[in-house]
């Protein structure tokens, strides 16, 4: 069912490696009417990213002891992609790596285990959708 989302559905893409964490993000996010794309790992997320556009990355932070999500944006930045990009983080996390995260084009960051209607009422309003 599309929800508020006008006559295009958004995609968001999830780059989280784990399958937990990602099913219950997409399951939300489904449900109030967005296209979902999965990503295992940061360099998939990477691909995925430039190839498919979506609306919106939700990346964890630390994957494969690399800081994933800050990748993302890195490179989606070098292409010169505008695309937001949030953070899914634990605390500790999020605080060691909010460092600048503005100045890698991040545009926000959800503490794990993310509320998925916070998450949703973000994208909603970040992305123009009802």
């Amino acid at each position: 069912m599309n929800i508020g989302l006008g006559s295009k559905r958004k995609t968001i893409l999830l780059v989280d490696e784990n399958p937990q964490a990602r099913a219950a993000l997409r399951n939300a996010l489904e449900a109030a009417g967005f296209t979902v794309g999965e990503a295992a790992s940061a360099r998939e997320g990477e691909r995925t990213a430039i190839r498919v556009k979506p609306d919106a990355v939700l990346a964890d932070l630390m994957m494969e002891t690399i800081d994933a999500g800050g990748a993302i944006a890195a490179k989606l930045k070098e292409i010169g992609s505008t695309i937001p990009i949030y953070i899914v983080s634990s605390a500790s996390e999020a605080l060691v790596g909010s460092v600048g995260l503005h100045e890698l084009g991040i545009s926000g960051v959800f503490l794990k285990p993310a509320d998925p209607q916070v998450v949703i009422q973000t994208l909603r309003a970040q992305l123009g959708v009802g």
